[in-house]
């Protein structure tokens, strides 16, 4: 029993593990100076993130279509699927699955919605776990989300809470750390909720603390090291980890600038990473 796997573009998965799977992606809307554009289309992430400071109008974001849906839904199904599992950002965070869910009532019995709880290389992971599972039906591929949402931990240190602050999608308590002068806030995401895990005063503290956030819980089977437009804090964290715990780091990790439609909330110069655990 084929299964046909739809996310969205807020999954971060790169453009290769895109085409081998076969999973079809939805690009999701950063609207920017008053033009809209498709989440990765007519502007570069480094571009996005170069201007966002400066920006007088903050950019906003807006889910895709009912119709952005119902095609590729129409699609995996009269190409052979039998089923379409389709996996996306947390309801908590944006409207998306939503959309998603009101597109799969025109196929009735054969769209299963799934959201996430998570984003970036958080949700890329859950897609990727039943993109590989897709062969075997799918009670086999909604165990495989389950089960790597289970071991699933996602984190970051950002450069201010102001960004987050202005979306107005985190809690009060969150967004106060934002009135702190010169704090770097980190959290943490876990079933679709933002939550702080500490703070500290300088950059090289919060990779620290980060890094120190990425070791503690044991072994990785998956890892992405995720920045907004901050390679070079990116790669620090990357090559600390091959340098002190060789022996921990999965074979194959992942190495995103997150997207715009995701960033315009966390705001430039950030780092993080998504794991799962063994």
């Amino acid at each position: 029993m084929k299964i046909g796997i739809i996310t969205d573009s807020t999954a971060d998965l790169p453009a290769y593990l895109v085409e081998e799977h076969n999973i079809q992606v939805v690009p999701t809307i950063l609207v920017l100076e008053g033009k809209e554009y498709a989440d990765g289309i007519g502007i570069t992430r480094e571009d996005f993130y170069t201007r966002l400071p400066a920006l007088r109008t903050p950019p906003t974001t807006a889910a895709p279509s009912i119709g952005d849906f119902t095609a590729p839904y129409e699609t995996l199904l009269s190409q052979g699927c039998e089923h379409v599992v389709s996996i996306h950002a947390a309801a908590t965070l944006t409207t998306t699955i939503n959309v998603a869910r009101e597109a799969a009532k025109e196929f009735p019995n054969k769209v299963t919605c799934i959201d996430s709880g998570s984003l970036s290389l958080g949700l890329g992971f859950q897609v990727l776990a039943a993109a590989e599972e897709s062969e075997l039906g799918l009670k086999p591929v909604l165990d495989a989300i389950a089960f790597t949402r289970k071991r699933l931990q996602v984190s970051a240190a950002l450069d201010t809470m102001e960004y987050l602050r202005r979306s107005g999608r985190v809690p009060a308590t969150v967004a106060a750390l934002g009135g702190l002068l010169s704090i770097k806030p980190m959290i943490e995401l876990i079933d679709g909720q933002v939550k702080p895990i500490g703070a500290v005063r300088t950059t090289s503290q919060a990779d620290d603390r980060i890094f120190n956030f990425l070791l503690k819980e044991g072994e990785l089977q998956r890892l992405a090291i995720m920045h907004t437009n901050a390679e070079h804090r990116a790669q620090k964290l990357l090559n600390e980890m091959m340098s002190r715990v060789p022996q921990s780091v999965p074979r194959e990790i992942l190495f995103a600038n997150v997207t715009a439609v995701i960033g315009t909330h966390l705001g430039p110069n950030g780092v993080g990473f998504a794991a799962v655990r063994k």
